[in-house]
């Protein structure tokens, strides 16, 4: 399976300077013999984030992640697990409670390189660290139940795309991150 997700990052056509030089990041360290699918690797590891879009491309669902104190993107650590699309869609329905989700493309739509500080987790310390991740798109009805996941967000709803940069206290996200994936989403652009 390792293989295949380099293939699959090597497939990637990059569209800025951020994600040309967060693939060569990433391949890298595939490249290397530590196992970076796990989050014992404490110098980085992968991570998956889905990116789910109403039918009308105007929402996005989104949580208020407690960590982060902010809303954000749905996602979470590969685990071991080499197959990062499966680990997209775990994480999207165990953040959200949403039960039906229709993947656009099983290849990512972006890809990042993202610094996480130091925090507690269940008590323990984890330092500083990188996650690197593939963002993949999916589409799904907004009037599914959704619940929190309550040791990681506090909410969880749709908010309309064009008001993400009042929704998150992230700059660094919206500007390089959201915004990017809003485009992606609403002009059909899918890699």
């Amino acid at each position: 399976m390792k293989e295949k997700l380099m293939a699959q990052i090597q497939r990637y056509n990059p569209v800025n300077e951020q994600e040309e030089t967060d693939k060569e990041t990433l391949l890298d360290l595939l490249n290397r013999p530590e196992d970076i699918s796990v989050r014992e690797n404490l110098t980085g590891h992968l991570t998956a984030s889905a990116w789910v879009v109403s039918p009308d491309r105007k929402l996005v669902l989104m949580a208020y992640h407690k960590l982060y104190d902010s809303w954000a993107w749905l996602g979470g650590h590969a685990d071991g697990d080499w197959d990062l699309c499966r680990v997209a869609e775990k994480e999207a329905r165990e953040e959200s409670g949403i039960e039906t989700l229709t993947l656009i493309s099983p290849d990512p739509v972006s890809l990042e390189t993202l610094t996480v500080n130091g925090h507690e987790k269940k008590g323990k310390y984890v330092p500083c660290h990188l996650h690197l991740n593939l963002t993949f798109l999916f589409e799904a009805e907004p009037t599914q139940d959704l619940r929190c996941k309550p040791d990681e967000n506090s909410g969880v709803a749709w908010l309309d795309m064009d008001e993400l940069a009042e929704k998150s206290s992230e700059p660094w996200f919206v500007e390089r991150i959201y915004s990017k994936l809003v485009n992606r989403a609403k002009h059909g652009i899918v890699r």
